[in-house]
């Protein structure tokens, strides 16, 4: 695949690009992406329509929240960055939903037992022990996250081969065992594997500039050569492939 544009207006069209909550839009005939199989998001409204009280921790700019058709009457979410708790704050508050700035690393801001309803997509890191902590008995914990090794071609394209420490950090069933520490019970792990496809290098630096966490030190300065040999490569083998772990689990707090 080629492209009449230059290697500089790429890249100048991805750092001008705003990289706010999680609307991945701007990758439309850039980048795709296999879904999951299961629809985390429909999953998430068909529990949040029967549902009391729910929380959605990790909101981003709360568009995955706002996409369900109906919210419990009580609804609040979490997010650390500020930009993205601005975002979440103007899409939700309509909605009858408050947003509350919490820290990722930080205890959560509710009382025990707040919630029968506690939601997650691709939370940086799950405290399982809050979460055990603000259900209520019998209440559910339904999250998306990333698995291990998750678009590891793109990192190790910049960084060079990762220990397996950081390869398998992600691991699922490491996430059931912590849950199960937790006092919880898993009730469901699915694992996916999904193909990733960047068809021009504006939209690797948009996902680096977006997904921070690849890339820590990323800048378009400081990773150029790597940046001009890829977009060099997209242009004469076609689009850079990655692969993508998702897993989809759902862990109940023992009780009524």
């Amino acid at each position: 695949m080629t492209t009449s544009r230059t290697y500089e207006d790429l890249v100048k069209e991805a750092v001008d690009a705003s990289v706010d909550g999680w609307d991945f839009s701007w990758f439309e005939g850039r980048a795709t992406e296999e879904r999951p199989p299961w629809g985390y998001a429909r999953s998430m409204a068909e529990r949040l329509a029967v549902a009391s009280a729910a929380l959605d921790v990790q909101t981003g700019g709360g568009e995955v929240l706002a996409s369900a058709p109906s919210l419990p009457p009580l609804t609040a979410a979490t997010e650390g960055w500020p930009p993205n708790v601005a975002k979440a704050t103007a899409l939700l508050h309509p909605r009858g939903a408050v947003v509350v700035a919490s820290p990722e690393d930080a205890s959560l801001p509710f009382a025990e037992g707040a919630f029968d309803l506690v939601t997650s997509r691709h939370p940086v890191r799950t405290y399982w022990p809050e979460i055990a902590r603000v259900l209520r008995p019998g209440g559910t914990y339904f999250s998306q996250q990333v698995g291990p090794a998750s678009a590891v071609e793109v990192v190790e394209y910049f960084l060079g081969p990762q220990p397996p420490e950081v390869r398998d950090a992600r691991d699922p069933e490491r996430a059931r065992a912590r849950a199960e520490e937790a006092g919880l019970e898993v009730t469901g792990l699915q694992e996916a594997r999904l193909r990733m496809e960047f068809h021009d290098i504006g939209a690797v630096v948009h996902f680096l500039r977006k997904v921070i966490w690849m890339v820590p030190d990323f800048t378009v300065d400081r990773y150029e050569p790597q940046l001009r040999s890829l977009h060099a490569r997209i242009e004469s083998e076609g689009p850079f492939v990655a692969y993508s772990t998702r897993f989809l689990i759902e862990a109940r707090k023992p009780g009524r």
